[in-house]
């Protein structure tokens, strides 16, 4: 099933073209015009010449004002930063604490053993939906994305999964993708995610801690995925009702977003919108 496209950057993690992923047989997103990644803290733009020929005009960071503060993002050349906090009422939650969860085993264990790791990522997908701060941060996401002046829009979180793997799930279901390919670009993140902590799960391992606590909060995993969903769909009895009364996205957005970046299938390479800034692969 279609994903994300990964773009081949040497200094920022994660990062990934939603273009291409299908919209049914006959429609697909449009190509560069947004992309999911992790922190931008290590961008080089002189030398990752991959991020600046992207021709980003817009960054969304999700993260909070702890880890906005401990790694603040590079911007690639011309584009502006829009700080979208979904964590905000409550940033002491473990996605944004997953390096100082692997640099202790002991209070992980303490925190996290015997099955609480996935009981807390679950119940943070749910909150993702159901928390007034969060609606608000993706509500400004989704009209940030359906701005033509804004885009190309990059969005992310620190690792580029939980806060952004909801982003890009809403996202992608406005525009009209199943379930089942928002589950498969969902979970495709967590190849490159393993690798971005390997080293930090190796010496967490190799300090006695708990490879299942380790698995649980660096790898999505389905559930979360379907904690969402269920808050969604007993909340608001599904997107539509999420979209109008949870996130309160006023219905021209929502048609603006779906008119700028859902193209034909002939057209894969289909880029921009004719948009001044926006560049060929």
């Amino acid at each position: 099933m279609q994903t994300a496209r990964a773009v081949p950057a040497s200094t920022v993690i994660n990062l990934r073209d939603l273009g291409g992923i299908a919209l049914g047989p006959d429609h697909r997103v449009r190509p560069g015009a947004v992309l999911r990644s992790g922190q931008l803290s290590g961008l080089d733009a002189a030398q990752d010449m991959a991020v600046a020929a992207l021709g980003i005009r817009t960054v969304v960071d999700l993260r909070t004002a702890d880890e906005r503060a401990s790694a603040p993002d590079r911007l690639p050349p011309g584009a502006r930063l829009f700080v979208a906090d979904v964590l905000g009422d409550n940033p002491r939650v473990a996605p944004a604490r997953l390096r100082a969860l692997l640099a202790d085993p002991v209070a992980a264990e303490q925190l996290l053993g015997r099955g609480k790791a996935e009981e807390m990522f679950a119940e943070t997908y749910r909150q993702m939906v159901l928390s007034p701060g969060a609606a608000a941060a993706y509500r400004a996401f989704v009209e940030t994305a359906a701005d033509a002046r804004a885009r190309p829009v990059l969005f992310h979180c620190t690792a580029g999964k939980d806060r952004t793997g909801w982003g890009t799930a809403l996202l992608l279901m406005l525009v009209g993708a199943s379930r089942d390919v928002v589950r498969a670009e969902f979970l495709a993140v967590n190849q490159a995610v393993r690798g971005v902590y390997a080293p930090y799960v190796q010496g967490f391992l190799d300090a006695g801690g708990d490879p299942e606590i380790a698995s649980a909060i660096t790898e999505v995993r389905p559930r979360y995925l379907d904690m969402a969903l269920d808050a969604m769909d007993e909340r608001w009895g599904g997107l539509d009702g999420y979209v109008r009364d949870g996130l309160r996205i006023p219905e021209v957005a929502v048609e603006r977003l779906r008119s700028g970046l859902v193209v034909s299938a002939s057209q894969p390479n289909a880029r921009g919108a004719g948009l001044p800034g926006a560049h060929a692969h």
